[in-house]
């Protein structure tokens, strides 16, 4: 018996055409893999859902929400046994953690899209929707978490990220790698998530800023952030964990006026970790109450703040959600 495939279009690459007048890749009247998908009944029945149709820069947690309260509708149901999402790659791994954060299901979600458009020469995303579809119809898939398929390999929403501004194989999961792999016989996993966690949440008003560090920053964009009146404040921090001595005083504010300073790393591998003890090192900065994420990219520890925000998490438990 076939399995019952909700394939949710979104946008992106995967449904643009290139303009052979001019080389712009942009949307048309109609997404293309509409009428594709309706002909990939040999693989699953196939549910098809086009909430928007935008390309992924213009995506943000709201429609993160729309699309985990269209999966919350089909899996409660019980009317399907996977989820396929087709968007652009630009925010991809984003919308791919929201929802591993907020959807509280076992049935599998995978997230694909496509760095060559699909009139290109070599367009990949026919192919990566196909290989999400074995993927979502897997048993094997069920309740690992959302995952990202792309170029034959399957990765999580957690550790995935676009290494590569044009590449086909742009999508890495640095230091763990991919979990599975397709193949033409099927679909093969090696590894498996050792948690999963969600949260409750139903908006995403909160206003959490992003910002990376440098050499010789001080505390004019903390106090910008703090005088306008944002929710939370993730930072790229260097290193371990660390911030130039004239950040300090910025940070305090922020941290006295109860808004959640998160540090990660703005390096490719690696933890941020309260290692040193230097004015404005990792350990003086957790002493004076930043919390320390646990592995996480800039981007993805701003959804989860947010989502932690968005779930009227206080400081101390939101410190503990960036621990797990």
């Amino acid at each position: 018996m076939k399995k019952k495939i909700l394939v949710i279009h979104t946008g992106g690459t995967i449904s643009m055409s290139e303009d052979a007048s001019t080389g712009a890749v942009q949307p048309g009247d109609k997404n293309p893999l509409t009428e594709v998908t309706k002909n990939l009944t040999e693989m699953a029945d196939i549910l098809i859902e086009e909430p928007f149709h935008l390309p992924s820069p213009h995506i943000t947690p709201a429609e993160m929400l729309t699309l985990k309260k269209i999966i919350d509708q089909y899996a409660k149901q019980e009317l399907i046994s996977g989820v396929v999402i087709t968007h652009g790659t630009d925010t991809l791994e984003e919308t791919a953690y929201f929802l591993d954060l907020t959807v509280d299901t076992t049935i599998p979600i995978v997230v694909t899209g496509a760095m060559r458009s699909s009139n290109e020469i070599g367009a990949d995303g026919l192919y990566n929707l196909i290989s999400s579809i074995k993927v979502a119809a897997s048993e094997q898939a069920i309740n690992k978490g959302v995952l990202v398929v792309l170029n034959d390999e399957i990765h999580t929403a957690e550790n995935v990220t676009k290494t590569h501004t044009s590449n086909v194989s742009t999508f890495q999961s640095p230091q763990y790698g991919p979990i599975g792999i397709v193949t033409k016989r099927g679909v093969f996993f090696h590894h498996a998530p050792t948690k999963r966690e969600c949260y409750e949440i139903s908006d995403v008003s909160k206003r959490v800023v992003l910002i990376k560090a440098h050499a010789g920053m001080d505390s004019s964009l903390l106090n910008a952030i703090h005088d306008l009146q944002f929710d939370g404040v993730v930072i790229e921090a260097l290193g371990q964990g660390n911030l130039p001595p004239a950040t300090v005083e910025g940070l305090k504010q922020l941290i006295k006026s109860n808004i959640p300073v998160v540090l990660v790393s703005r390096c490719f591998n690696g933890i941020a970790q309260d290692v040193y003890g230097y004015e404005g090192g990792g350990k003086h900065l957790k002493e004076l109450g930043a919390i320390f994420s646990n592995g996480l990219n800039g981007q993805k520890a701003r959804l989860k703040l947010l989502i932690g925000l968005a779930s009227n998490k206080n400081v101390k438990e939101i410190e503990s959600i960036f621990q797990v």
